[in-house]
């Protein structure tokens, strides 16, 4: 059976999941075989596995680190926010419904763990060392006897803990001792290093606190991590958009500025990192319409729930401004629930994602949209067709809605499910406007696909008399070397020995 070490934070957003990436990393440039694990997660950034099941964006980006494909028993439960106080569950990868706040920490947790339990045995049978995350604080009082995520887990998989406290967000020493003073004394007992995380400037400034904190609570303090910039690997969920890799532009000389709105149910905002990425792109999330009165480019991500969020587009002068600059000559992209907001109509009859019937749409598209309780999510390969004729590509669905065109629909792609090789299971898919200036696709990660995406913005850099970019930006490359920049910085504040006597190794 494998060993585990659980990363554990003393709350939300200390950096939990890039230091378990981290982690991730280390322990697999050391010759083991890693898993990574969250027995629940609560978050709008997924991935799909290669088996088409859904689990937490972050557990993926940590099995990639570990050069594996990821697969459902990372995260046994998902749960995605639907923005009225509920949620949708998902268990070992698949939908089992919708619930409130209340019902999910009161009912069904005795079936939720018994999932978590057998997806954690899964993988400690084939791996030496299970890498656990867990989920905002191991302290909130009044949910911590219903609580599975922390320090439950833990004791199950026999975890040594790493406590995790980031000092830039001021409070460490009282985060720190207030956590472990909260715990139970078994509970207490199981944390075996302290991790500050996010540290700028002179870290032996730090070393005074750190004499302190071990002190004051005989627990060591195993690093002080510095403040990575720019790092480039994926956020798990929105708060992330707050970081400086999302407010900070790339672009040099004359360039492409590209919109994306903030919607209130984003989900897989991800998405659009290889923007910020480009050279000669100003990519920027939008929090109000008039942001958009001089973009290139407009940009609608996936949500949640895209009646409620095509609702609030309507409300809030989003609608005009964007049918408004798309009139002027502006370039507009929908991904997934993007997707269907181009459309004329979004059907809702069984209220699967909010209360309403059906909403109009910002009518770009000749298409319809309904929303059924069948969720779609598969891994896909294939190929662009129309302008972008002949390239490759791979992305991802995740989606209930099936949207229909009434007059002739143009597709972006051919795709078929990806490690098929069957053509009879190919299909069109997404839909690009006349004039080409309009495109639509239900394909996650489409922009990560480098070709198409250097077409894409070039095509629309001539449309704009600017000069083209002659190379592909490599995501790929600038990913593996984002992974390998975080490896190395943290492996080198870690007492390693520590660890790995902590580890049991």
């Amino acid at each position: 059976m494998a060993k585990s070490i659980m990363v554990m934070g003393t709350s939300s957003n200390v950096g939990k999941s890039i230091l378990a990436t981290a982690i991730c990393r280390i322990l697999t440039e050391d010759g083991y075989r890693i898993a990574p694990f969250k027995a629940q997660n609560m978050s709008l950034n997924s991935a799909v596995t290669p088996s088409g099941r859904e689990i937490g964006r972050a557990q993926a980006v940590q099995a990639e680190a570990c050069g594996i494909l990821p697969n459902e028993h990372m995260n046994p439960v998902l749960l995605k926010p639907t923005g009225d106080m509920r949620s949708q569950v998902v268990l070992q990868g698949r939908p089992v419904g919708t619930r409130s706040a209340r019902d999910y920490f009161y009912d069904e947790k005795d079936t939720l763990w018994q999932a978590v339990v057998e997806s954690y045995q899964y993988l400690a049978e084939r791996h030496d060392v299970i890498v656990i995350e867990g989920a905002g604080s191991p302290v909130e009082m009044n949910l911590k006897t219903r609580d599975i995520a922390n320090m439950r887990t833990a004791a199950m998989a026999g975890a040594g803990v790493l406590l995790v406290a980031d000092i830039d967000r001021g409070g460490v020493f009282a985060s720190v001792v207030g956590t472990l003073q909260l715990l139970d004394p078994d509970e207490r007992r199981m944390v075996k290093g302290i991790i500050i995380n996010r540290f700028r400037g002179d870290a032996s400034l730090f070393d005074e606190g750190r004499r302190w904190l071990e002190e004051y609570t005989g627990v060591p303090v195993l690093a002080v991590v510095p403040f990575i910039p720019n790092l480039g690997i994926d956020e798990e969920d929105s708060v992330g958009l707050a970081s400086e890799r999302y407010h900070k532009t790339r672009a040099v000389g004359p360039s492409l500025r590209v919109g994306i709105i903030q919607l209130p149910h984003i989900s897989n905002f991800t998405d659009f990192d290889p923007l910020f990425l480009e050279p000669n792109v100003h990519a920027f999330f939008c929090s109000k319409p008039e942001q958009l009165a001089d973009a290139d480019v407009i940009v609608l991500p996936g949500t949640k729930s895209t009646l409620l969020d095509l609702n609030w587009l309507h409300e809030n002068g989003w609608s005009k401004a964007v049918v408004g600059a798309v009139r002027r000559g502006a370039h507009a992209l929908g991904i997934c629930g993007g997707y269907q907001m181009l459309g004329k109509q979004v059907y809702d009859p069984e209220h699967h994602e909010s209360n309403l019937d059906a909403i109009s749409g910002l009518g770009l598209f000749d298409s319809v949209t309904t929303i059924h309780p069948h969720k779609k999510t598969v891994l896909v390969m294939g190929n662009f067709i129309g302008p972008f004729e002949g390239i490759a590509l791979a992305g991802y669905e995740i989606h209930m809605g099936t949207t229909l065109f009434e007059g002739q629909q143009k597709p972006l792609a051919v795709t078929r499910p990806a490690h098929k090789d069957d053509l009879a299971e190919a299909s069109l898919e997404g839909h690009v406007s006349p004039d080409g200036r309009v495109i639509g696709t239900y394909l996650h990660g489409v922009l990560h696909n480098d070709e198409f995406r250097n077409q894409w913005l070039n095509d629309i850099r001539e449309a704009k008399g600017l000069p083209p970019q002659a190379v592909a930006t490599n995501t790929l490359a600038i990913r593996a070397a984002a992974f390998q920049r975080l490896a190395d910085t943290v492996r080198s504040h870690l007492d390693m020995n520590l660890f790995y006597r902590i580890l049991g190794q």
